[in-house]
């Protein structure tokens, strides 16, 4: 009999398959690593460093990280969640979230983070940008004003949905979301309203019109459960293996 090989996650034996990252092996065995960029249907991008872990001594994506035997991996410290508090609060200070006016709250992943890491101050004072909001789209409503750059939606369109409809341009603190098209309206670009990238964002950036208070706040997703619950439900599972 085979056995799978492993790595060591706080000191527990995380079993994986050849070709996984240590962040794919740890939702699959029921171990949370707090995340916002990753997505387990997208290539990994490792931009947003919620999942760093100290891997063999060094601090480290664990979603881009490939799973390897002689591994050990420190997730859930003090140290590491700090730092993952300061992020989400940076998040939080850089953009323009209201949560409690917001369309998305209750399903807001970076809500949710903060919540579940305990982020109890603000941190920061807040930039306070002023972004544009395009309605032009007869379905769907973009706010850049709470853009996390996480660039889910441009993977989604471009993995999933084969299209090239978000993009980031600009760097450092000038880095923004944009849309492709030349006018740079929404409504001439040939998205759908089906399509995955309208789906996927963490945020409150890309909404479906009329429908945002369909489900009353306090019944949505992370109100039931917290997000450390909800992405173990949502993590693939390996097949189970038949030996003779």
């Amino acid at each position: 009999m085979n056995e799978r090989p492993s790595f060591l996650l706080d000191g527990d034996e995380v079993p994986f398959e050849p070709g996984q990252t240590v962040m794919q092996a740890a939702l699959a065995a029921g171990r949370y690593i707090p995340h916002l960029c990753y997505h387990p249907e997208f290539t990994p991008h490792g931009s947003c460093k919620l999942c760093t872990a100290r891997i063999n001594g060094r601090l480290m994506a664990a979603c881009t990280t490939p799973a390897a035997t002689a591994t050990e991996v420190e997730s859930e410290t003090e140290e590491l969640n700090d730092l993952r508090r300061t992020l989400v609060q940076m998040l939080f200070a850089e953009g323009n979230h209201f949560c409690p006016s917001c369309e998305k709250s209750g399903n807001c992943v970076l809500q949710a983070l903060g919540y579940d890491l305990g982020v109890m101050t603000a941190g920061f004072r807040h930039f306070f940008p002023d972004r544009p909001v395009d309605a032009s789209h007869p379905e769907i409503l973009l706010d850049f004003n709470r853009c996390i750059l996480c660039e889910l939606c441009v993977r989604a369109a471009r993995e999933v949905d084969g299209k090239h409809v978000f993009s980031l341009a600009g760097r450092g603190l000038g880095k923004h979301l944009i849309v492709n098209a030349e006018s740079g309206r929404l409504a001439d670009t040939d998205v759908k309203v089906t399509d995955k990238a309208v789906e996927v964002c963490p945020v409150g950036v890309i909404l479906r019109k009329r429908v945002g208070f369909a489900t009353p706040i306090g019944e949505r997703r992370y109100d039931h459960s917290p997000i450390s619950a909800q992405a173990l439900e949502d993590a693939p599972r390996p097949l189970e293996r038949h030996h003779d």
